[in-house]
């Protein structure tokens, strides 16, 4: 809104407010004091919506960025971890077998286990 449209308004409404006031209550200290108070209540929305507005834009900005950001990883073929995500890694890791330890299944490690306890294979 251009800032001439925008002062022409705000005249408006505080003409309007002091006239309407002026001629409920006849005082001229009541109309100065409510209009002084309009005018406040008016100057606090603006700010606000200005405020409003900033933070939609940062937010539309962010959301933006966030989907170049994916784009550029599919083409890549990159899949970025996700921070609320917790993952159990232990699946991963494979585990350490102590020399006393036999693993079912394994020929080699029954040699090993055999072997190292004397018995021999066979």
């Amino acid at each position: 809104m251009p800032l001439k449209i925008f002062c022409r308004l705000l005249g408006l409404v505080l003409c309007s407010n002091a006239l309407i006031v002026y001629f409920a209550s006849h005082s001229i200290r009541t109309v100065v004091v409510t209009t002084l108070a309009c005018s406040l209540l008016l100057q606090l929305a603006y700010f606000a919506s200005v405020l409003f507005l900033i933070w939609r834009s940062s937010c539309a900005s962010r959301a933006g960025q966030r989907a170049a950001h994916s784009g550029r990883c599919k083409e890549v073929g990159y899949q970025p971890s996700d921070d609320d995500e917790v993952r159990n890694e232990s699946s991963d890791v494979p585990r350490l077998v102590s020399m006393g330890d036999r693993v079912p299944g394994s020929g080699v490690a029954d040699g090993l286990v055999a072997a190292l306890s004397g018995m021999g294979p066979g």
